[in-house]
């Protein structure tokens, strides 16, 4: 099923043993377009301090109660390492994170994610508990943040720009909570197509200028404005899916 980013950002989270909190932000590797972590403001349950999760913890999801379920208690997730979610996460960031859970960090092991990138594999072990590779990952892993780990509350505004002109500005995301991957990227066209949205897969996306606040497309205006339409509420699924992936499988193909 595919979700509002600025859903899941309202969303709660329960642990095995009660509510924890409510997700306060969500990164995602702008490379893979796959989402890595949940930051977790835990309010009254951890006073002052955030956690990141990983979308693999992640268990049943309650759209009707606007909840995830974590497959961890509160306690687990109080004596974890604490993380300061202010500053750019780090690759050991990451590593005493799933060190300390016992999971196959996502550099290590990866499988498939639906259409678009790779998720990470996760192999629970006790809580705590060191598996293979872990001290690598640490003595591997860099002090500075990750250059491709992005909030994506942040892209919100961001100019989306096609071979021939601008399309708008990022208004939104679709997640697919299946594989949690960045499915599309609701655009706000304004003047150049005013009272439309449209939908844009990562997949045209050529690169991301952050400090412009730019996104670059493979695709023309005409591509977009003959696209499937888009409007807010509507069901986006398996046959719109399918339409808008044939629809720009064939101009790809005949450019």
């Amino acid at each position: 099923m595919l979700k509002l980013a600025s859903k899941i950002r309202t969303d709660r989270v329960a642990a095995s043993d009660g509510l924890l909190g409510v997700v306060n932000d969500v990164l995602f590797d702008d490379q893979t377009w796959a989402l890595r972590w949940l930051v977790l403001d835990t309010g009254d349950v951890l006073p002052g301090r955030k956690v990141l999760l990983p979308p693999s913890a992640l268990g049943h999801v309650d759209d009707e109660a606007h909840t995830l379920k974590v497959r961890l208690s509160k306690q687990e997730i109080k004596d974890s390492p604490d993380i300061d979610t202010d500053a750019p996460v780090s690759r050991r960031m990451e590593s005493s994170l799933y060190a300390f859970y016992g999971w196959n960090p996502y550099w290590n092991t990866y499988a498939f994610m639906g259409d678009y990138g790779l998720a990470a594999a996760v192999s629970p072990s006790p809580v705590g508990a060191p598996r293979p590779g872990d001290q690598d990952g640490l003595d591997a892993g860099k002090a500075e943040g990750d250059i491709h780990l992005r909030s994506l509350h942040e892209i919100n505004g961001y100019h989306m720009v096609a071979r021939d002109g601008s399309l708008g500005h990022v208004r939104d995301a679709l997640i697919n909570d299946h594989d949690w991957s960045v499915r599309y990227l609701v655009v706000e066209t304004g003047s150049w197509w005013s009272g439309h949205r449209v939908l844009i897969s990562p997949r045209s996306v050529t690169s991301v200028n952050w400090s412009d606040r730019a996104i670059d497309l493979d695709i023309d205006q005409k591509t977009v404005r003959e696209s499937p339409p888009y409007h807010d509420g509507m069901t986006v699924d398996r046959a719109y899916g399918e339409r808008h992936r044939d629809h720009y499988g064939r101009v790809r193909e005949l450019a």
